[in-house]
């Protein structure tokens, strides 16, 4: 059972809904602006399995890739105001643009006002950023992203931060989300566009010797792209290294920790029909799930 009361955010927004739980199941919320997020969705619950979880898809509103700041924040604000009424303390964006254009308002505007400050939202950029200082050699890295990504910066300015020096060359993939949701991520198209976009970004820095797949669609690329690589050059996927840091700030967190609930329980939640989305998901989970339709709407 939920209790809630509305209160607003000055003139403009809307503040997170005052919820109080009747019970003490709290999920790790994972959002996505469509389906890529169910590849961090899949490394987090093998690596820590005993928690429940609950994945939200805006797959009614994606991509988020070519929105502009204003819209993207808020469609990733009505999800997360969404699982927080789940009961969700934490919630993961596992969508890059999001990541990029929300997550810092986000933590440094809403939560610090809302009913309970003490929940997290937690991004997926500076978890990918912290891993790579290992394993660039040439210390030239090269970002393989949506518009919305790249043209943020997100990524330089992380990788700014915590090694300065380190060269950055990011390259937009436009077509690369719609091949992998029309399912063509395998098919004979996919190699054109997935072939010019590694050629311009090689030809932009030749030095490069880590490419970075800054969105959560592009594992299942992964045949095509390293087709296409050249020799030596490491590829670097997001989900092991977002699931670790999930798993160290659980331990540098107990508090959190103690929070959530741990029966080992997965929910799916929608923007789209539930049909389209148990079809499409089944590509990143490999079998099919069970899914309810929601309608995400400014509180």
């Amino acid at each position: 059972m939920l209790l809630m009361d509305v209160c607003t955010f000055g003139d403009r927004h809307p503040l997170f809904f005052k919820t109080v739980f009747m019970s003490v199941k709290s999920p790790i919320g994972i959002f996505d602006s469509g389906y890529g997020g169910l590849t961090i969705f899949d490394h987090i619950c093998r690596l820590l399995p005993e928690y429940d979880y609950i994945y939200l898809g805006d797959n009614a509103r994606t991509p988020y890739g070519t929105r502009s700041f204003e819209i993207v924040y808020r469609f990733t604000r009505q999800a997360v105001i969404r699982l927080f009424r789940e009961g969700c303390s934490l919630v993961i964006l596992a969508c890059n643009t999001a990541s990029a254009k929300a997550l810092r308002t986000i933590q440094q505007t809403d939560l610090p006002i809302s009913d309970d400050p003490s929940r997290r939202v937690l991004g997926v950029i500076r978890p990918t950023v912290e891993a790579l200082g290992s394993l660039s050699k040439t210390r030239h890295i090269g970002i393989m992203g949506t518009s919305g990504t790249v043209s943020s910066g997100s990524y330089m300015l992380e990788i700014a931060k915590l090694y300065p020096g380190m060269m950055v060359t990011g390259e937009s993939c436009p077509m690369w989300v719609p091949l992998v949701e029309n399912r063509e991520y395998d098919g004979a198209g996919a190699d054109y566009f997935v072939r010019k976009n590694i050629e311009r970004i090689f030809v932009a820095d030749p030095q490069i010797d880590t490419l970075v797949l800054g969105c959560t669609h592009y594992p299942l690329l992964e045949a095509k792209i390293r087709r296409y690589l050249p020799e030596g050059v490491h590829l670097f996927f997001q989900g092991p290294c977002v699931a670790e840091s999930l798993k160290d700030y659980l331990v540098r967190h107990p508090e959190m920790s103690s929070r959530l609930s741990k029966t080992g329980e997965r929910q799916f939640m929608t923007t789209e029909s539930e049909e389209n989305f148990s079809k499409t998901a089944s590509l990143f989970l490999k079998r099919s799930v069970n899914v309810e339709r929601v309608v995400l709407i400014d509180d």
